[in-house]
């Protein structure tokens, strides 16, 4: 017999047949029911089935051209079955309309359909065409293999799914096209998919080309164009969505395209260890999202054409592309423990928002590759010694403790903690920001430059941890034209905060920035920060002692910047030494400051008032400042003990 299902049509519609593999055109088996001899179906899969069919789980199936179910017909797959495809473009599953596939897999046995090697790309994956409604109308023409779908019953049935794992789909059509893994065209709602598992596939893990299909509980890893993607008015719902990516440059979980049929999103989390866009709405397109976690991601949501942000609830709001939506995982991966071949976030990954208390380990060398967030009542212990990397991605990398969190930075002069990019270039990310309860003159739940996180109440003795021994590296990444990320952001952080032993180095924008407060940092040292050394506004009032500043990059040397209300905050032992000239001192508005044993060398100017403010709000020694003066006369910080900036990652 010809290895191929065209010649099974009367043999599949025998009650209670026996299937099998054989590698023989001779072979044969006695029917169980008494219909004499029939031939045995073979391990190879392709052709156009016109009767119901039901494989067998103990065969390995190789997938070796087009397998199309034609209308009438049922394609049953029972639990543990695998399907091996040929590599190749026309090699996939097609259910047609009028058609039915019974995917039978459970949690211990899942279907498995895959290719060779499971490379991206292998084969064309599976497609059920259905006769629910898109706005291309009805019979029409797909993009693979002519394909016809469409019509007008959004409650088609086109079978059943559960436990389904598809890999290495996503072959090329042409240079615009590709295959998905699972692929529904007007798809109907009384169609049941659950447990769907799409792994490493070159193109998107599941697309939906209108109708009114739905899926519980879909794992989408490595997909490389987008994890979910649909257009053509779709309707319907997706509910329990596990997103992962870990390839650069592949990192979209949702686009979503042309008219806007309000589909939902249930609990969807998207993980990303890679940067890149989360949410695509194009033309008109939108949704109706709740239960939304999204972790690493560089931009949340991207309105491809300006189409209308009201198209989009996210959590019963208008959508808003400046916020992460970086919540706790709404979906725990752990509920998809059934794949196999499931990937995971590396142990030492550091990103997304953590609630409960969290301690890192000073024998693993952390990738800090996006936001990295301590909410309210939680506390992120680092331990001396440890290292963390971060991926050089702008502003979307950083760590933030928010109003309420703490941080404990536990290093000694021996093992300092290490906070770097890898190249460490000025910019290459945002460093660290921490926000208090300490008084500022903006008011109370201030919303800060970064990350529009809240700062601000009445208690100047608000606690927001401990850094001791901490070495920065890489930071002030770009905000926009006018901000940018700083070393160690201080937003109204209180007095029982503890400083101590702190260095920022190759920073692109200032290497301590305090939004008013009452904290006070002992021993502390600047480099080649491009913006300001010592930058404070808002009226912050704390004290910072032992102070070394040191510039030898052309065209950036300010040691300090002071804005804002004069609450006299005071400098105690201040060392500033630039190699390029610049301005030492710089004071704006009303700013002032109570300094003593201040030495500067190298600057072209030492003190300038930019608004002709006061010079008696500025105390040097004693004395009212001086425009002219040298201030030489100090004692230099003495930092020849200070081993612990000399570290590197």
């Amino acid at each position: 017999m010809k290895r191929n299902f065209r010649k099974f049509t009367a043999m599949l519609m025998l009650s209670g047949l026996f299937l099998t593999s054989c590698s023989n055109d001779d072979d044969i088996i006695d029917d169980p029911n008494g219909g004499g001899e029939i031939p045995q179906i073979e391990d190879e899969l392709n052709g156009s089935i016109t009767e119901n069919m039901t494989l067998e789980s103990d065969i390995d199936y190789q997938l070796t051209g087009v397998l199309s179910i034609e209308a009438g017909a049922t394609l049953t797959i029972p639990a543990g079955t695998k399907i091996t495809a040929e590599k190749g473009q026309e090699v996939f599953i097609v259910i047609q309309q009028g058609a039915k596939i019974d995917v039978k897999g459970t949690k211990d046995a899942p279907v498995i359909m895959t290719s060779k090697n499971s490379n991206p790309g292998d084969w064309g994956g599976l497609i059920l065409l259905g006769e629910g409604i898109t706005t291309s109308g009805t019979d029409v023409t797909a993009e693979v293999s002519g394909l016809i779908y469409g019509g007008t019953n959004n409650a088609d049935n086109s079978g059943s799914i559960d436990y389904l794992v598809i890999e290495g789909a996503g072959a090329q059509i042409n240079t615009k096209s590709q295959y998905n893994g699972l692929t529904l065209y007007a798809v109907g709602s009384e169609t049941k998919l659950s447990n769907i598992a799409i792994i490493d596939g070159a193109d998107d893990g599941v697309e939906f080309f209108g109708g009114a299909a739905s899926i519980t509980n879909l794992y989408l890893e490595n997909n490389e164009d987008d994890a979910v993607d649909w257009t053509e008015g779709w309707n319907g719902t997706v509910t329990n969505t596990y997103v992962l990516h870990t390839i650069e440059g592949f990192s979209t979980a949702v686009e979503a395209d042309k008219t806007n049929n309000n589909p939902k999103l249930i609990n969807f989390t998207a993980v990303s260890t890679t940067g890149g866009t989360a949410l695509q709405f194009k033309l008109e397109s939108g949704a109706t999202i709740t239960g939304l976690s999204l972790i690493g991601y560089d931009t949340s949501i991207d309105m491809k054409d300006n189409g209308p942000l009201a198209n989009i609830i996210i959590d019963g709001e208008t959508a808003d592309p400046e916020k992460n939506y970086n919540a706790v995982a709404t979906v725990d991966v752990d509920m998809f423990d059934w794949i196999n071949n499931k990937g995971s976030v590396a142990s030492n990954i550091l990103q997304g928002t953590i609630d409960s208390d969290v301690t890192l380990d000073a024998s693993v060398e952390y990738q800090l590759r996006s936001n990295y967030i301590v909410k309210d009542g939680a506390t992120l212990t680092i331990p001396a010694g440890t290292k963390i990397l971060a991926r050089n991605g702008g502003t979307d990398v950083y760590i933030a403790i928010l109003k309420g969190g703490k941080i404990d930075i536990q290093g000694t002069e021996e093992k300092p903690v290490v906070m770097s990019s890898e190249n460490e270039n000025p910019g290459d990310w945002g460093g660290l920001t921490i926000c208090g309860k300490a008084t500022t003159t903006s008011g109370t739940d201030v919303t800060a430059e970064v990350g529009g996180f809240i700062y601000g109440g009445t208690n100047d003795e608000d606690d927001s941890g401990s850094i001791k021994n901490l070495v920065i590296l890489g930071t002030g990444a770009q905000i926009n034209a006018d901000s940018q990320y700083n070393g160690v952001s201080f937003y109204a952080v209180g007095s029982k905060t503890v400083v101590e032993n702190l260095a920022v180095i190759n920073g692109a924008d200032d290497g301590v920035e305090f939004f008013g407060g009452s904290v006070s940092v002992t021993n502390l040292y600047l480099e080649n920060n491009e913006d300001d050394a010592v930058d404070w506004t808002e009226g912050w009032n704390g004290k910072v002692t032992n102070t070394y500043v040191k510039h030898t990059i052309e065209g950036f040397s300010t040691a300090v910047e002071a804005d804002g209300t004069n609450k006299n905050p005071q400098l105690e032992n201040f060392t500033a030494i630039s190699t390029t000239g610049g301005t030492a001192l710089q004071f704006k508005k009303e700013s002032g400051a109570i300094m003593n044993n201040v030495y500067l060398e190298g600057y072209e100017t030492n003190v300038d008032m930019k608004d002709n403010g006061p010079l008696s709000n500025i105390k040097i020694d004693g004395v009212n400042a001086e425009l002219n003066a040298e201030y030489k006369a100090g004692t230099q910080v003495e930092i020849s003990t200070w081993s612990w900036i000399d570290s590197r990652l």
